[in-house]
Formats: C-alpha cells, structure tokens, sequence
C-alpha cells in the first residue's frame, strides 16, 4: 500500500479554489440567505421547485452519454447557466405575491437546472487532477465561499446582496478542462474496480438518506414569510470552523487524505445529530438560537464531504467525473426534495416544529450514518484511490522521462493495467496492428523488449 501524504499547498490552484468558491457562495445565498417562500402551507415551495430542477438536471446527465455531456458543457453555455441563475435570482424578489403560484417552478427551473449543469462541470475540473489536490480544493473553496457568504450577510446592503446574485459569472469564468477526459485516464483495472463498487454504491445510498434527513429539517425548521436561517451568520461560522479543521487535516504531514476525510465525515455528522438533539431547547428558548442552525451548519460541511467522496468514487470507477456527480447529487437532491415534500406533512400551524419530525430525521441521519461508511470502508476506499493516484504519477513519469506522445501515452496506460493488444484495439477503436506499432515505438523509447520488461518499469516508477 502506498503511504498516505497530506497535499502540498503548492500544488493547489488558487483559479479553481476562487471559482469553486463563487458557486458555493451562490449556493449558500439561494439556499439560506433568502426568505421562506410558501405556496399555502406548502413551506419552502422556492427550495423544493429547486431542489426537483436540479435532481432533474442531475439526472439528465446520468442518463446522458459521453458527447451529450460534452456538448452540455461547452464554454459558451457556461456563461449562458451563469446568465439564467443570475436572471432568475435578480428578478425573483420584484414578482408579486399571488404570481407566485406558477413563478416558483419556473424559477426553480431557472435556477436548479443551470445550477446542476454548472456544478457537474466544476466536477469535471476537478477531474482533471489528482485526489490529493481536488479534495483540499474543494474545501478551501467552499472555506472562502462560507466566508464571502458571511461578510455579505452581515453587511445586509442590497449592493452587496447584487455580488452574491452575479457570483455565478465568476464561477463559469474560471472552471477549466471542461473537455472529456481521455480515454486511457479512465482505463479501468477490473480488481480496483470491484473494490470500488460496493463502496460507491454505499455512498450513493447513504447520500440519499442524508439527503432525506437535511429535506425534513429545511421545511419544518423555518417560519413562515421570515428568513430560512435567521441565524444565518452562526452558521456559516460553524461551517467555516468546521471546514479550516478540516483543511487543516488535509495539509496535515500527520494525515493521509483518507484519514482527515474520514474524521471530517464523522464531526460533520456529530455537529449534524447535535442540532438535531438540541432543536427542542431551540424551540422552547433554552439555547438562544433559531431550530436548526446547528443541523444547517453539520449539513453544509457533510454536503462538502460527500462532494470529495464524489471525487473519489470517479477515480476508483474510473468513469468521467461528471457522471460521478450526475449520481451522487441525483441523489442527494432528490433526496432532499423528498424530505422537504415529505416534512410538510409534519409542519403545525404557525411553523412550530414537529418533534415527529424530529426523530425521523434523526432516525435517517442515524441510518445513512450506519449504511454509508465504516471506519473500514473509508480505509478501503483511501487504500483504493492511493493505489489509483500511484499508478497514474508512474505513467506521468514514465511519459516525462521518455518523451512518448499523446497516443502512445495513452496506450501506455493500458498496457500496464495488463491489456491485451486486442483488448486494448477495441477500447481505443483502432485496429491491432496500430496498437502493436505504438508499443513497440514505446519499447524502444523506454529501453524495454517486453510487457513484462515494461510493467517492471512501471512498478519501479510506482516506488519512487
């Protein structure tokens, strides 16, 4: 097994960092920042329209193949998501009351959509480098997106207010390597893959509980016509609290990745089951705080959990990491639809807080805790993605050391995940004698006469 490093801080992108940030930003703003808006005694009828849009687009892109995604991803749609969600936030608040009736699911349309698509491909971006580096970046970005959220919410300017609404400009501008990753970086190893499939089915099982469980609290945690979070601005300290500890493991030269990811997940959950236990001393004014701004801040950094295991479920499966994302928000805002559909079921009049509810969403939390990882699984899984990282710096080097070209790089990958010529032909959809031709041009660069010649040279790239 390859040893477990924290990431160097050189090797983050601070580009990626600010535009990962804008789209959270956003996302929390949408979320959170905004007043309860309810159809009747449909609470939050704004997030639940979103919420389903965003599933639906998820979901497209599940069921998408790979040039559909490519074309859904291309640079001048970007800014075209960007546009919708920045049109639709700005002219929500000017459309009367009784239109609301059929401007929320257009909103939400216009809002979860683009928003589904935008997010898939900053899941794309990440793909482009290796876990090590995404993971970190991801929670640095959601750290500054928290702390943009923050100093805006405790300015309560409407200029300021304007920036959160564009945030999404800025977001589309800097997402980079948008284009379909190759063929030979998503060339599959049928022993790491297996591993991986329980795994990633877990994950997708438990995100959908904790997506469930997040939906009951978003619904019946809110008065009607005031503010989702009225303790907005403790929330996003807690969130931000929670994600510099965790930033701090994943530089940590104590901590492998896996490791700091794995005791994140478990405080996010902690602080996620205390608000839950603390809602009741909320509700009858023991603790000085609205329902539900614990629960919101242990969402919110379980949220940006599970968007790192999103990361490295697509490395160990080795598909696009868009799909990846497509599956594990589908998920997870279906999940979160539900629960708000669902909850309103439980709502009293005058917005007072079920404690029905309550311990059904407790229960759901404490399910998805069970069913989505144990200390083990997260150990495989860390184990995985290691071995994963290790095998794709060798082929770096190998290209680097040698000089081989795109093609041959790409075979190259192949070649020392054990394919046959034919085998490795039929994936690149070029016949045999092509691929004879770039391997024995590989041979020859890397001083080698055989595959086993050149799979002992990869295993030795792997030690260094």
């Amino acid at each position: 097994m390859v040893e477990e490093k924290g990431a160097d801080v050189g090797d983050l992108s601070s580009k990626r960092i600010v535009g990962f940030a804008c789209n959270q930003g956003f996302a929390l703003f949408l979320f959170y920042m905004g007043p309860n808006v309810g159809l009747g005694l449909f609470e939050r009828a704004d997030l639940f329209f979103m919420l389903a849009a965003m599933t639906l687009g998820f979901g497209v892109l599940w069921r998408a193949n790979a040039s559909v995604r490519d074309r859904l991803f291309a640079r001048p749609l970007l800014f075209v998501y960007a546009a919708a969600m920045a049109g639709a936030s700005l002219a929500g608040p000017s459309v009367p009351f009784e239109q609301q009736a059929w401007w929320l699911p257009v909103q939400g349309a216009l809002l979860g959509i683009p928003n589904a698509l935008l997010l898939a491909a900053w899941g794309r971006s990440f793909g482009q480098v290796p876990t090590a580096t995404s993971v970190p970046e991801v929670v640095a970005g959601s750290f500054v997106g928290a702390v943009l959220c923050l100093v805006f919410s405790l300015a309560q300017g409407s200029d300021f207010l304007l920036l959160l609404r564009l945030l999404p400009f800025i977001s589309a501008g800097y997402i980079s390597a948008v284009g379909r990753p190759d063929a030979g970086k998503l060339a599959s190893s049928s022993g790491l893959e297996e591993r991986g499939t329980v795994l990633s089915a877990k994950v997708i099982v438990g995100t959908f509980c904790f997506g469930v469980a997040a939906g009951f609290m978003d619904a019946f945690a809110t008065v009607p016509g005031e503010q989702v979070a009225p303790d907005i601005a403790l929330t996003l300290v807690l969130f931000g609290a929670f994600l510099a500890g965790a930033l701090s493991l994943l530089l940590s030269d104590g901590f492998g990745w896996g490791e700091a990811l794995d005791k994140s997940y478990r405080v996010a959950v902690f602080v996620m089951a205390l608000g839950f236990l603390l809602v009741p001393l909320m509700q009858d004014a023991v603790l000085p705080m609205a329902p539900g701004t614990v629960v919101f801040a242990g969402y919110l950094g379980l949220q940006t959990v599970l968007i790192a295991l999103f990361l490295v479920v697509a490395q160990i499966a080795r598909i696009d990491t868009s799909e990846a994302f497509s599956h594990g928000f589908t998920a997870l805002f279906g999940g979160e639809a539900i629960g708000v559909l669902v909850a309103n079921g439980f709502n009293t009049a005058g917005g007072e807080t079920s404690y029905l509810a309550v311990v059904v969403s407790g229960g759901l939390l404490l399910l998805s805790f069970i069913f989505l990882f144990s200390e083990r699984d997260f150990a495989q899984l860390s184990e995985i993605s290691e071995e994963v990282d290790a095998f794709e710096a060798a082929c770096a080097r190998i290209v680097e050391a040698y000089g081989l070209s795109a093609r041959e790089s790409e075979i190259l990958v192949y070649a020392l995940r054990g394919r046959t010529s034919e085998r490795i032909a039929s994936e690149l959809f070029i016949s045999k004698s092509t691929v004879d031709t770039h391997l024995r041009r590989i041979y020859g660069k890397c001083d080698v006469h055989s595959r086993q010649e050149l799979l002992d040279l990869g295993e030795a790239m792997r030690r260094n």
